[in-house]
């Protein structure tokens, strides 16, 4: 059972460590992608939307706490 080569050299002489550098390369290459490993998540699960909106003019701090 022989398998055709991975990697041919055709003109040069590459030394071992340059041969693994290629190999290395190329078989990422091939690799797929790592999935996300923080898939999105929902807008409505996010807890940012239950806090309060900052005040819209200056000064409306003092008034916020005031009770009528």
């Amino acid at each position: 059972m022989s398998q055709a080569p991975f990697v041919k050299v055709v003109h040069g002489n590459p030394t071992p460590e340059e041969l693994a550098a290629l190999v290395a390369v190329l078989t990422m290459l091939d690799t797929p992608p790592d999935p996300d490993p923080h898939p999105p998540t929902s807008t409505w699960s996010d807890p940012t939307h239950s806090t309060r909106r900052p005040l819209p003019s200056p000064g409306t701090w003092r008034s916020s706490g005031w009770t009528s």
